[in-house]
C-alpha cells in the first residue's frame, strides 16, 4: 500500500505536489506521534486516537466533497466524502465524552476496520489481494484475542488491547502519508514540461487560440 501511494504521488502534477507534500508530511508525522502517545497513555489513549481519526476523517471528507464539487466528478465520490466527514464528526463527539465510551467504540471498530480493509484488498488483484488475505487472517486473530480477553479476564483489558491495535493502524496510516509525501516531493522537483514557442499555456480544446502550432 505504501509503495502504491509513493508511485501515485510521484506521478502527480508538479504544482499540486509542491503545495501538497508538506501537508502530507506534517499529517503523517502527527499521526505517528498520536499513535505512540495513545499506546502508552492508558487513561486517555482511546479518546486521543478517536479524536485524531475523527479530525482526519472530517478534514479529508470535507476536502473530497469540495474537490468533487469544483471538478464536477462522480457523485459517488462526493457521497463518500460526505460519509467520511460525518463519521469523523461522530468520532470527535465520542472522543469528547469522558469515560470508557471511546474504548468500547475501538473494541468494536478495530476488528471491523481490519475486516473492511481485508475485503477491500481482496477485491483487487495481484499484491493487493495477497495483502488482503494477510489482513483477513489478522482480523480473525485480533477479533478472537479481544473477545477471548474480555470473556476470560475483563472487558477493560480487551478495550486496552483494541486501543493498541488501533494505535498500530494509525501509525501505519501515518507512515503511508510520510511515504506519499516523499513521492509528492519527488514530483514537485520535476521540471515543468517545455511549452511550444508562442504558447501561453491556455486550453486549446475550445478551438485554439489562433497561434500557429508546428506539427
Amino acid at each position: 500500500m505504501a509503495s502504491t501511494t509513493v508511485r501515485t504521488a510521484a506521478q502527480a502534477d508538479p504544482d499540486v505536489a509542491r503545495r501538497a507534500w508538506p501537508r502530507w508530511l506534517a499529517a503523517g508525522a502527527a499521526l505517528v506521534v498520536v499513535a505512540v502517545v495513545a499506546a502508552v497513555w492508558t487513561a486517555g489513549g482511546a479518546r486521543l486516537l478517536l479524536a485524531a481519526l475523527g479530525f482526519f476523517g472530517a478534514v479529508r471528507g470535507a476536502t473530497l466533497v469540495a474537490g468533487t464539487a469544483r471538478a464536477r466528478l462522480d457523485p459517488r465520490a462526493r457521497g463518500l466524502g460526505a460519509g467520511t466527514a460525518v463519521a469523523g464528526v461522530a468520532a470527535l463527539a465520542v472522543a469528547a465524552v469522558p469515560g470508557s465510551l471511546a474504548g468500547w467504540v475501538l473494541l468494536v471498530g478495530a476488528p471491523l476496520g481490519l475486516l473492511a480493509l481485508s475485503l477491500l484488498l481482496l477485491s483487487r488483484g495481484g499484491v493487493a489481494r495477497r495483502g488482503g488475505l494477510v489482513a483477513l487472517v489478522w482480523s480473525v486473530l485480533v477479533t478472537g484475542l479481544l473477545v477471548g480477553a474480555g470473556l476470560a479476564t475483563d472487558w477493560a483489558r480487551a478495550r486496552g488491547g483494541a486501543t493498541l491495535v488501533a494505535a498500530l493502524g494509525v501509525a501505519v496510516l501515518g507512515l503511508v502519508l510520510v511515504a506519499g509525501s516523499a513521492g509528492l516531493r519527488a514530483a514537485a522537483a520535476r521540471p515543468a514540461p517545455p511549452q511550444p514557442a508562442g504558447c501561453a499555456g491556455c486550453e486549446c480544446s475550445g478551438g485554439g487560440c489562433g497561434i500557429p502550432r508546428a506539427d
